[in-house]
């Protein structure tokens, strides 16, 4: 497969153009833009002032070395990662103690859940990063501004056009490495092309912990890009992308010899953009599908959805003080699913959501801010539910202070509905969908120009759990509420070299009845340092060193629930340039900690991993 990649990556290389792109541009219309900028759905200028976003940039994704997307979440305060094993294998992400189905995933601000999966959460260990061009991270209810399932917050994947012609290759052996390529052109009539293309292959330890046999994973990634002005307010853009993982899985902690999945994804997004000089107004059209499949001793299990989403939005600036937006948003999801091994189930069904949506931003002062948003979704099972947020936020001198009152909802997903099983669990066609209330205080306190203080402290309450009922005859709304609440600090300094952020949170996540919930640490810290560092004899080079410790939680360990041991993590990655060149090293895991998370799931030791990537 790699042999293949590679012949592909220099032919794209050696038919590529050596004309050099065009200078960075602030206007994003002629030439190369500086930055992306991405706004928040269901925002307007004033009341994107009210949103918890977090931007891990392209540059930070690769002076980390990071392979795929869980190199990076796990390094983001309130988000914990599970993976079930090595890379490639499933992983879950529970933001700030809610369910891992309650984090909504996205490509470009438009929902890519797959209706297939039993309980609607999006696998992570699927995707890697080196078609990524940005993360965005949003913390805290947001069904307000992206729909369901966003009841913990979302995370949002982008796929803009990358500037820098290169390839790049990395790893530490045949069997552990990636290669990569990026190509850009600007047409002489304005077209700004794009091809992007990856491969990663991976196998270390067994999927689960004391294993004897090696489990392996390879990813291949595509993705195009083509944008143009049509005229000076019309902007056409359109992207293409496409992932597929083949993983070695297990069947159990005792089982080694379990699944080969083949997971492929394909989404195709065209929108337009029109601006003048106090609206924007964007479209989007927008296809995806999974395709998966798992083989087991010549039994196949095969998994199939289908989305199709219609988005219209609208910004006005009205005034010097308020500004305002509504838009609307149709979604058709299919999907059906055939388990045929010792343990069987199947669902088939469809699910149409609409939804209508609006916000206003009013400025009472230069330093205070009411931002309120507001969305209905007419889903064809569980009705018409709306979702609202509130956010007042004051400038006091040094200090940023932000109140805001936010719920959620989650539809049921189509199993949940629909599905059978061989143990008797049915589909229940009368749910309602799972809501939440979350109440939020964040506090900003810039002490000096390069160093400031933040802190949030939240509080979330769900309710209508959706879980099978005590006989496992039919899934149900549950009458035991999850209570959630939690505190996250960060020290940051910004320097003209260098950067350190120094993070704690302490979480709690717990039923009414005093329950804990499995896998939610109540206590994690860490920090996250960068420098580039000026040496005379050997040149400029840049150094990333990431720790993080996670804190104990229950966990099921293959016998009961039980307290996991807590973890120190340290990871370091050097880069150099040279001559448009430039070489990386990354020590992941430096102390060599083994562990399990979640129970019964090796991680991976030490690593060095090697890396090289050339511009042209």
């Amino acid at each position: 497969m790699l042999k293949k990649i590679a012949i592909f990556f220099i032919v794209i290389i050696f038919s590529a153009s050596a004309d050099n792109l065009q200078k960075c541009k602030w206007d994003n219309k002629e030439g190369v833009p500086c930055v992306i900028i991405n706004k928040t759905p269901n925002t307007s200028e004033f009341s994107e002032l009210g949103v918890n976003k977090l931007v891990i940039t392209k540059d930070e994704i690769n002076n980390s070395g990071a392979v795929d997307v869980n190199d990076m979440l796990k390094l983001v305060s309130g988000l914990d990662v599970f993976q079930s094993g090595t890379k490639g294998q499933s992983t879950s992400i529970f933001t700030r103690g809610s369910e891992s189905n309650h984090t909504l995933v996205m490509i470009n601000g438009v929902a890519i859940n797959d209706q297939s999966v039993t309980d609607g959460l999006h696998d992570f260990g699927q995707d890697f990063v080196q078609n990524i061009q940005q993360i965005e991270v949003y913390k805290g209810s947001s069904g307000a501004h992206f729909g369901p399932s966003a009841i913990a917050g979302a995370i949002n994947f982008i796929t803009a056009i990358d500037y820098t012609n290169s390839y790049s290759i990395n790893g530490f052996s045949a069997k552990n490495n990636s290669l990569a390529t990026n190509y850009t052109k600007i047409t002489d009539n304005g077209w700004h092309l794009n091809l992007k293309a990856s491969g990663t292959i991976s196998e270390t330890d067994s999927a689960v912990a004391d294993g004897s046999e090696y489990d392996g994973s390879e990813n291949i990634q595509l993705n195009l890009n083509a944008e143009k002005w049509i005229n000076n307010d019309l902007k056409f853009k359109s992207t293409l992308y496409s992932r597929k993982t083949v993983a070695d899985y297990d069947g159990s902690s005792s089982d080694e010899f379990g699944y080969v999945s083949n997971n492929r994804m394909h989404t195709l997004q065209t929108g337009l953009k029109h601006i003048s000089k106090n609206t924007e107004n964007n479209l989007i059209f927008h296809y995806h599908n999974y395709d998966r499949e798992y083989e087991n001793s010549g039994v196949l299990d095969e998994y199939d959805s289908e989305s199709l989403v219609v988005k219209g939005e609208r910004e006005i600036k009205s005034t010097s003080k308020l500004s305002f937006g509504y838009g609307t948003e149709y979604k058709y999801d299919w999907g059906a699913f055939e388990n045929r091994g010792s343990y069987t189930a199947s669902t088939k069904g469809h699910t149409k959501d609409f939804g209508i949506f609006g916000n206003a931003g009013y400025k009472f002062t230069e330093r205070s801010i009411l931002s309120i948003y507001g969305r209905s979704d007419d889903h064809n099972t569980t009705g018409r539910n709306e979702t609202y947020k509130i956010n007042f936020t004051k400038i006091l001198d040094k200090f940023k202070i932000g109140l805001t009152h936010s719920t959620g909802l989650r539809n049921p997903t189509l199993y949940e509905l629909y599905g059978s099983d061989n143990y008797g669990i049915g589909g229940n066609v009368n749910l309602k969908p799972e809501k939440s209330e979350t109440n939020e205080l964040s506090v900003k306190y810039q002490i000096l120009e390069n160093l400031s203080f933040n802190s949030t402290v939240y509080r979330a309450k769900v309710y209508d759990q959706i879980e099978s009922n005590a006989a496992y005859s039919q899934h149900e709304n549950e009458l035991i509420d999850i209570n959630q609440e939690g505190l996250e600090n960060q020290l940051s300094f910004n320097g003209k070299n260098q950067s350190l952020s120094i993070f704690n949170v302490f979480s709690k996540s717990r039923k009414t009845n005093g329950q804990a919930q499995s896998r939610r640490p109540d206590l994690s810290y860490g920090a996250n340092y960068s420098k580039k560092i000026l040496w005379s004899s050997v040149g400029p080079f840049t150094i990333n060193l990431n720790y993080k410790y996670t804190g104990k939680y229950i966990d099921w360990d293959g016998s009961a629930n039980s307290r996991q041991k807590s973890t120190d993590i340290v990871d370091l990655s050097l880069k150099k340039n040279l001559f448009d060149n430039t070489f990386s090293l990354k020590l992941t895991n430096i102390f060599n900690e083994r562990y399990e998370k979640p129970a019964t799931y090796s991680q991976d030791g030490r690593q060095i991993r090697f890396g090289f990537t050339s511009a042209f």
